[in-house]
């Protein structure tokens, strides 16, 4: 039997989740409308990385005055703005609740999720894995 102070066995995970805190405390959850706050451009939230997940390149692409910790969640959006819809990958610390009652404007949102009478965003049952 393990001791209470023993680590798990993480080797096998890929090095960004394998380094990630055991605990991970996500603000947002899947089905969330959310805002980038400084970009202004809104989304629906449909995976959640405990820690930064992307590759090397797409991090570095951001000015480096602008870099997010790679230590907090990372979601994935289906996200829009006044120039269309697109699949976003944003930091936990650059996303605000949306207060907007307004639908997310994206072609994906049907095929996984279903529309409550709330204006709350459901996944789709069938499209749980």
């Amino acid at each position: 039997m393990k001791g209470m102070d023993s680590m798990p066995d993480r080797s096998s995970l890929p090095p960004a989740i394998a380094g990630a805190p055991l605990v991970a405390h996500a603000r947002f959850r899947i089905g969330d409308v959310v805002r980038h706050r400084l970009h202004g451009f809104r989304g629906l939230i449909f995976d959640v990385d405990p820690v930064f997940a992307n590759s090397e390149e797409w991090y570095e692409s951001i000015p480096e005055d602008m870099r997010p910790a790679r230590e907090q969640p990372f979601y994935h959006l289906f996200a829009e703005n006044e120039e269309g819809s697109y699949i976003a990958y944003v930091s936990q610390q650059n996303l605000v609740d949306d207060d907007v009652a307004e639908p997310v404007n994206h072609p994906a949102i049907s095929h996984f999720f279903k529309r409550q009478a709330d204006g709350s965003y459901r996944m789709r049952g069938e499209r749980w894995h």
